[in-house]
This record gives C-alpha cells, sequence and structure tokens, in this order.
C-alpha cells in the first residue's frame, strides 16, 4: 500500500491513517523522527488490514456454525475488536456477548474458529477448568491452533492470566 504521510504542527501526539483509493493518508505530528514516522505507518497500514480483512468474514455466521458443530451455546452477539492487542477474544458471559481481535483476521481460518470455539466455552464454563477445556478440545484443530498462537506470542500462561483479570 501507499503511504501518503502529512506532518502537522497541530497535532502533538496522535496519529490518524485513513485509507483512500489505495493510498493510505498519515496524519502525525510534525516532532516524529523519521523512524517514529515509518514505524507508524508500518503500524497504521496493518491496522487497516486488518480491518479490511475483518470486514470480508462473517464472524456472527461462522460463530453460529461453530456452536451447532460443538454442541456450544450460541453468543447474543459476536463482533470484531480492533483495539485488542493483548488478547485474542473476550467473552461477557452474562449478557452473552464476545470480542473477537481483528489481528485473527489475516490468521489462517482453523485459528480463528479455535478461539471463537474457546470463546463459547466461556459462554458454559467461565474458568479454564477440566470441563472447559474438554468442551474446547471438540474442536479437532485445538492443540495445533494453540500452537500458532503460542508461537505468535500469546501462549497458555499469558491466556490464563488474562483470563483471571
Amino acid at each position: 500500500m501507499k503511504v501518503e504521510v502529512i506532518r502537522s504542527t497541530r497535532r502533538r501526539k496522535t496519529i490518524q491513517a485513513v485509507e483512500r483509493n489505495g493510498v493510505v493518508r498519515l496524519s502525525i505530528p510534525h516532532t516524529f523522527s523519521k523512524a517514529e514516522e515509518e514505524h507508524w505507518a508500518d503500524v497504521m497500514v496493518k491496522r487497516l488490514e486488518r480491518r479490511r480483512d475483518a470486514d470480508r468474514i462473517d464472524v456472527a455466521r461462522r460463530a453460529r456454525q461453530l456452536a451447532d458443530r460443538h454442541d456450544l451455546p450460541q453468543p447474543a452477539s459476536i463482533t470484531w475488536a480492533t483495539n485488542q492487542t493483548s488478547i485474542w477474544g473476550s467473552c461477557t458471559p452474562a449478557d452473552k456477548t464476545i470480542r473477537i481481535s481483528a489481528r485473527l483476521a489475516g490468521y489462517p481460518r482453523w485459528v480463528l474458529d479455535y478461539v471463537i470455539v474457546h470463546e463459547l466455552a466461556h459462554l458454559r464454563y467461565h474458568g479454564h477448568g477440566p470441563r472447559f477445556r474438554a468442551l474446547v478440545d471438540r474442536y479437532p484443530l485445538a492443540e495445533r491452533a494453540r500452537g500458532f498462537l503460542i508461537a505468535k506470542g500469546f501462549g497458555e500462561d499469558e491466556e490464563e492470566e488474562a483470563a483471571n483479570q
């Protein structure tokens, strides 16, 4: 993607990126170094690509199909989250809502499906105990997907820690 950088004397801290006709217009503070400019251009292009990828996937339909296939509860809603940077998904059992990190839109579908199954299982079991694990492990590629996500830098220890917060 082509990036057009606009340095603004009015901006102090904020960064904005908008894609129009295949060109990303990146607005940054005029005080940013070339390294900071390159860093934020990379970050914002990746973020815009994830949003575009997420728009192509009907995550609600996938969740319905996975819930039916693996005998899991149906969510009231499931949406993409662009602000989840340290977790792959989150679930609020009280209102049956699930949020899936948009980062997953660029990963293989079997990994996305595993995270959806994981979050659907939280609608039945809130913790990560043996019954929860047995439910998630109904997904045939669960172990492989966990390995993939660990390789991406978010392992079981962090998953457990995030769930307990």
